[in-house]
């Protein structure tokens, strides 16, 4: 239930709608225009003044119109809002890219870039946790001087390459005795788990001085070393905020950039988002940040089927188009947990 009437309900519709495709302030001679309600422009003004003080809009100039607030957008969401379903063609572009023979690490970066495309807004996508990654098998294989090709088997079907460089020249057999010992060892643990055990086995192995299991650790640390160092957020499309911006939305480009950078506030607020269900919207400060004060980020977790991975979303202004965003959103989620269940 609101607190406002159902004309005033039409009138902040029309409101927040023409707000969004245009991106100014909207007055009563638009409103009584667009509307289509059989009232005079002194009752709107009335209804608009009405919803200025509940904190539903605001003026930010005189006699320029108004704008709605985080609270309107809340309530025009919440209550107010018609979903467009998605098109054929968006989703057939979807299925395309979210092709389940694809790698984990490859869908991750698809997401974030459809997400981004189709919506127009920057897209966003954490990374799956490496407690949610497990080492089936590994593979050295030797190149020239002290390089070492490490092939990384990871869950069921991710295959990753690498080159490392080793502190002396192993001979191929060497490589392989220290492939069998560490998948002897590590096939079937969590990455995270397994890179614990081996930096506790080296001290273990140094203590001992056994050079031949410090020489396999060593070789399964370098290797880990990298995974460990990859990115826990993707974000894709900042330019796309720059280009749908008003002049007064390019001012507070920077500070957000700034949080992309750190991305700390970012991945709290995703992290936060991972534990619920379904599609999440923080409109404004509701997401807690300051610097997320004039844009809505939307998100939703993905699985395997058993757990939850990671959270993707989109990031745009606050007058982003909520009724065909939402459902982008939701729906990525859910192709992008089937391609990675199946």
């Amino acid at each position: 239930m609101t607190d406002i009437t159902e004309r005033a309900q039409v009138l902040l519709k029309t409101l927040v709608e023409r707000h969004i495709r245009d991106g100014q302030p909207v007055g009563s001679k638009t409103l009584l225009e667009e509307a289509g309600l059989p009232v005079s422009a002194a009752t709107i003004r009335n209804v608009m003044s009405d919803l200025e003080d509940k904190g539903y809009l605001h003026s930010p100039h005189t006699s320029a119109g108004r704008v709605p607030t985080a609270m309107g957008y809340r309530l025009f969401v919440d209550t107010l809002l018609q979903m467009r379903p998605l098109d054929e063609d968006a989703i057939s572009r979807m299925r395309a890219e979210l092709n389940p023979d694809k790698s984990s690490t490859e869908l991750v970066q698809s997401a974030s870039s459809l997400l981004s495309s189709v919506t127009a807004q920057a897209g966003l996508v954490t990374v799956p946790r490496q407690e949610a990654n497990q080492l089936r098998q590994v593979e050295f294989l030797p190149l020239s001087g002290d390089r070492v090709l490490v092939i990384l088997v990871i869950n069921e079907r991710e295959v990753q390459n690498r080159i490392i460089h080793t502190r002396r020249i192993f001979s191929e057999t060497e490589l392989r005795q220290a492939a069998e010992m560490v998948n002897q060892r590590f096939a079937g643990r969590p990455l995270e788990r397994v890179q614990e055990q081996i930096v506790k086995e080296m001290q273990e192995a140094r203590s001992q001085i056994d050079s031949y299991l410090q020489a396999a650790l060593d070789l399964a640390n370098q290797a880990l070393e990298q995974e460990s160092e990859g990115e826990d957020c993707m974000v894709v499309g900042k330019s796309r905020l720059v280009g749908n911006a008003t002049a007064e939305e390019m001012q507070q480009l920077r500070g957000l950039f700034d949080a992309f950078e750190r991305k700390k506030d970012l991945l709290h607020l995703l992290e936060r988002c991972s534990r619920a269900e379904g599609v999440q919207i923080f409109i404004g400060e509701e997401a807690g940040y300051k610097v997320v004060g004039n844009y809505s980020v939307i998100t939703a977790p993905y699985s395997d089927g058993d757990r939850t991975l990671g959270v993707l979303g989109v990031i745009g202004p606050t007058r982003m188009a909520y009724e065909r965003v939402i459902p982008i959103v939701d729906v990525t989620a859910r192709m992008l947990s089937s391609a990675l269940s199946s």
